[in-house]
């Protein structure tokens, strides 16, 4: 499992149930093997501008996604979790699209 696999792993909805939902890993941390993961949704209409990104079926990266349809990558559902809680991989994103994801997670977090 490497930075920009997408992955199926149980996220917590709203309502507190576990939901088996594809995810993208963003990064390895270390020294457990430890993933951070942020969550995949083809609730379109959520996207957060600016932030969040639309992996669409035209995009140069989608058929390698391993994804059924255009989906939401929602910067802001993030969670970490360990690879043995990772059901499967799907798929992966570009390594561009990876970096871009991260450069915007870094410049929100360092936001005053």
């Amino acid at each position: 499992m490497q930075p920009g696999d997408v992955v199926l792993a149980g996220l917590p909805q709203a309502d507190a149930k576990i939901k088996l939902r594809p995810t993208i890993v963003l990064a390895g941390i270390k020294p457990f093997g430890d993933v951070l993961l942020c969550g995949v949704s083809s609730q379109l209409q959520n996207e957060v501008r600016g932030f969040d990104e639309v992996l669409s079926q035209d995009c140069e990266d989608f058929l390698d996604s391993g994804l059924s349809h255009s989906s939401l990558i929602r910067l802001g559902y993030l969670a970490t979790y360990p690879k043995s809680r990772v059901a499967g991989v799907l798929g992966s994103i570009s390594q561009k699209r990876l970096l871009r994801l991260r450069e915007k997670l870094a410049g929100f977090l360092k936001l005053p």
